[in-house]
């Protein structure tokens, strides 16, 4: 694909596990939209969820990966499944992209440990479940793209896994709070480990203030750079994503709470304004639906 890609303004689609819940799929332990794809019953729920941002203007599409890590499958007893999980929910992008031919699909990769934590395992570990994650889906997409990751190491490792696949990959860095990654780093320590292979550098799941505090950081760097912004309430729950999940009955939303201030209008209010100031890479991330998307689209 063509590395300038994100050099014009490009519209991302919004959050799939959340938009699953709200259409309906029943929760199921802490699989989250991984549930989508082992439960065949919600396979056309997924396929309509994609064609629906497709509709709303994302010209592309991530694929529905970010349970399908191993330790979220293993949490959940079905490792054996991480494979097939995987594989299908490629399938499922690349057929709605013959549908759509101009979009394009991101193969998501998660971060291969804990939600919002940084990775803390050796870079051996991690860079081993990058690849193996990496490989199943890179038949079905067009670059890959490093989901809401939480320190340099992890983007380190994700960028060495990948190599073998010679396919570009786009950054998505998460900050919970303040300037800092989860592992205490600065965004701008990104520059020492990209490559030529980069198309660019989001805050992934991170709120409209919470971008906006890191901007000037972000045009710094001199590279397409962009969100996936959310409707959370907050991604730094009092005891911990993970565990207070575990606890809860499969909905994010129940413990890092949903805005409401978010509606369509002004999340297209708040995107034009980043557009503005240099942002040409823009999309939703848990909590924004193809409305969403649509505002956002309206102001490329």
């Amino acid at each position: 694909m063509d590395l300038n890609f994100f050099k014009k303004t490009r519209v991302l689609d919004g959050g799939m596990g959340q938009e699953l819940l709200a259409r309906g799929m029943k929760p199921n332990g802490t699989l989250w939209s991984a549930n989508a794809i082992l439960d065949e019953n919600y396979h056309q729920l997924l396929s309509d969820t994609h064609r629906d941002f497709v509709k709303a203007g994302a010209e592309v599409i991530v694929t529905t990966t970010f349970t399908t890590r191993r330790k979220r499958l293993r949490d959940n007893n079905v490792e054996d499944k991480f494979e097939y999980l995987n594989k299908k929910a490629g399938q499922i992008a690349l057929d709605v992209k013959k549908e759509f031919p101009n979009i394009l699909i991101a193969g998501g990769i998660p971060p291969q440990n804990l939600t919002y934590e940084a990775d803390d395992r050796n870079e051996e570990e991690i860079t081993k479940n990058f690849n193996e994650q990496a490989k199943l889906l890179n038949p079905y997409v067009d670059f890959f793209y490093f989901d809401v990751w939480s320190s340099i190491k992890e983007f380190k490792c994700g960028i060495k896994a990948i190599k073998e696949f010679k396919k570009p990959y786009l950054i998505g860095i998460h900050i919970s709070e303040g300037t800092n990654l989860p592992s205490g780093e600065n965004i701008s320590d990104i520059k020492n480990i990209i490559d030529e292979q980069l198309l660019g550098i989001m805050l992934s799941c991170v709120s409209p203030e919470n971008y906006e505090a890191n901007l000037e950081e972000l045009k710094s760097l001199n590279v397409p750079f962009g969100f996936k912004i959310n409707g959370f309430i907050t991604t730094k729950p009092k005891n911990g994503y993970t565990s207070t999940f575990t606890k809860s009955n499969g909905n994010p939303n129940e413990f890092l709470g949903q805005r409401e201030d978010l509606t369509p209008q002004k999340i297209g209010e708040i995107v034009k304004k980043f557009k503005d100031n240099g942002a040409t890479i823009i999309g939703g991330c848990c909590e924004t639906r193809p409305s969403h998307i649509s505002a956002m689209a309206t102001i490329k």
